[in-house]
């Protein structure tokens, strides 16, 4: 017989283990993750409300006095062309009420310029770069961190490892042992102390979790990476792919050059065609074929299942009607996905939904950085103590396999981390102690 002082230890089971891990990896990816949550959070809260924001930008130059005849298109275009000497034709914008302003767009010196004038008096309101914009400046902040490539991989990364983040708070959050519903799908918000922020932010997370997941899927189209592809696997249904979105700006500078020529000519004829389609504004006239003088009308509207395109001859004859629906099932699927992430699929309800997705996982953020720095022993980073196990080491190194395979940007940083790991964080005792890992002499 042994005595219960000789009882050994229990070894801890297996779903505590796992629990440790997929802890330690929650953990991790949150401290990686949290400054860039917040920041995406806040710049695409912002850009939730892009109409409203341009509707009030351009108010000066809208609601202009009607009096007297119209300019023709081409004396409009005439008159930004002579303003910027040597800019290229891009675009010509239909107004979408009698009283405001006719914007066309050139190209000088490889950069996009919006050339306000006054239709009834020819006269040119303002003249603004296109990147200037600051809706534009908000779209390359949420996009890109202002960086260009390397920016826009960046956040690439945030983005995917975000999804292990979310996927791991998911599996902490389940309740195993909770008797209730209090701190499940409500906070004990009486309690304080650790007990508060603890449930604040698990359930806040469990909340948000789907609309989450959402905007991160929604997101990688335009990611460098994923997104390029994604492209690469679209050729595979379509010879020649034409997307209304870039992964980047400089792939968008790229796709002006076709469309901008020096001579041009929009009958009225074409411009009243135009406005008679009723597509969704904003809409552009862009000439298609410089030879025969086709004329591409393009609806812009951030509500991409309302878009559609049209090809109106020099005489006024429509050709060709393209709405959306005719587009291949990828595009409209990533296209309603898209304004659902830009809120604009289903009005102001979806604005109010990204709103608080956004500001709750700010929220998120915060609470988790709170738990963290709680917690924290002094000189270490206060990672949660591993409990090795090879059973649970082999299901989560599955499950992040299976996530890199998917998510590209994970699988490459997982090797460099490993190697990082390996060679140099384990070898120094200080970064050991620091990180909590193990020697690789153990």
């Amino acid at each position: 017989m042994t005595s219960a002082t000789q009882t050994p230890t229990r070894r801890p089971a297996l779903s505590q283990r796992l629990y440790r891990t997929l802890w330690r990896w929650h953990f991790y990816a949150g401290i990686f993750c949290i400054p860039f949550i917040i920041t995406l959070a806040l710049s695409g809260a912002i850009y939730l409300f892009k109409p409203q924001f341009e509707a009030w930008a351009d108010a000066p130059v809208n609601n202009l006095a009607v009096s007297g005849q119209r300019a023709s298109a081409n004396e409009l275009i005439a008159t930004a062309q002579a303003s910027m000497p040597g800019a290229d034709f891009l675009a010509y914008r239909l107004p979408a009420e009698p009283d405001d302003a006719v914007v066309v767009s050139v190209r000088q010196g490889g950069e996009r310029m919006d050339v306000y004038l006054d239709p009834y008096r020819n006269q040119i309101l303002k003249t603004l770069p296109y990147e200037s914009r600051f809706m534009r400046q908000v779209q390359s902040f949420h996009g890109e961190l202002l960086a260009g490539r390397a920016g826009s991989i960046l956040v690439e990364l945030a983005a995917c490892w975000a999804v292990i983040l979310l996927l791991s708070g998911l599996y902490l959050w389940w309740p195993r042992s909770t008797k209730g519903l209090a701190g499940v799908l409500y906070p004990r918000l009486r309690q304080g102390g650790r007990v508060f922020w603890r449930d604040l932010h698990a359930v806040t997370g469990m909340w948000l979790s789907a609309l989450t997941l959402f905007l991160l899927i929604t997101g990688l189209p335009w990611a460098t990476v994923w997104g390029a592809a994604f492209k690469e696997m679209r050729q595979w249904q379509a010879a020649r792919v034409q997307q209304d979105w870039n992964p980047s700006r400089a792939q968008e500078k790229k796709a002006w050059g076709p469309q901008a020529v020096s001579q041009v000519n929009l009958p009225e004829s074409v411009i009243a065609s135009a406005a008679g389609l009723g597509f969704a504004p904003p809409v552009e006239l862009s000439i298609a074929e410089a030879d025969t003088g086709l004329v591409k009308v393009s609806s812009q509207t951030q509500n991409r299942p309302l878009r559609a395109d049209a090809w109106i001859r020099p005489d006024g004859e429509v050709t060709r009607v393209k709405p959306y629906a005719e587009r291949p099932l990828v595009d409209r699927v990533v296209g309603i996905g898209i304004a659902a992430h830009e809120g604009q699929l289903f009005g102001w309800f979806n604005q109010l939904l990204g709103l608080i997705v956004t500001l709750g996982l700010v929220l998120l953020s915060v609470s988790g950085a709170v738990l963290w720095w709680r917690r924290r022993p002094a000189g270490t980073l206060g990672a949660p103590a591993a409990m090795p196990s090879a059973a649970a080491g082999k299901v989560v190194a599955a499950l992040v396999l299976l996530l890199g395979v998917l998510l590209p940007v994970v699988g490459l940083s997982l090797i460099a981390l490993w190697l990082l790991e390996f060679f140099v964080l384990r070898r120094w005792r200080a970064s050991r102690n620091w990180l909590g890992l193990a020697s690789n002499k153990a």
